[in-house]
């Protein structure tokens, strides 16, 4: 089809397994665009990426080449090797299994970019456990 157009905005979150607080604010400042990086390498691309000590919220647009699942699996994989090699997390890194995975209109990305800023106060206010389960 040479008209096709596809707009899958997807909101990403999951946690360090078993919600350890492993991501500092320095290790922060490199991971998110360390997982941008793996995005734009693996054919899909990062809006904003942001998070707290013990979980990853990041906004992708998919390609339609591209599967969710694989996505996922791409950035949570890369990404742990990555934060095992350096160490920056400390000894045997690793995501949870599952994930969150929400999809966003154009017209609520903005808003899903401010929640992924305030990820810190809005976790100081409500907790993942509050929120997702």
């Amino acid at each position: 089809m040479s008209h096709s157009y596809s707009s899958n905005r997807i909101h990403l979150i999951f946690s360090t397994k078993n919600r350890e607080k492993r991501i500092s604010e320095e290790l922060q400042t490199k991971l998110w665009p360390y997982m941008a990086g793996i995005a734009r390498n693996h054919g899909f691309e990062t809006i904003k990426g942001g998070g707290v000590e013990d979980d990853a919220h990041t906004l992708l647009i998919l390609s339609p080449t591209v599967p969710l699942s694989k996505a996922i699996q791409t950035i949570k994989a890369c990404s742990s090797k990555w934060l095992n090699e350096t160490g920056s997390a400390g000894a045997s890194f690793n995501w949870q299994e599952g994930y969150g995975a929400f999809s966003v209109s154009a017209s609520q990305t903005a808003e899903v970019i401010r929640y992924i800023d305030n990820q810190a106060s809005h976790h100081a206010k409500r907790s993942y456990e509050v929120e997702f389960l």
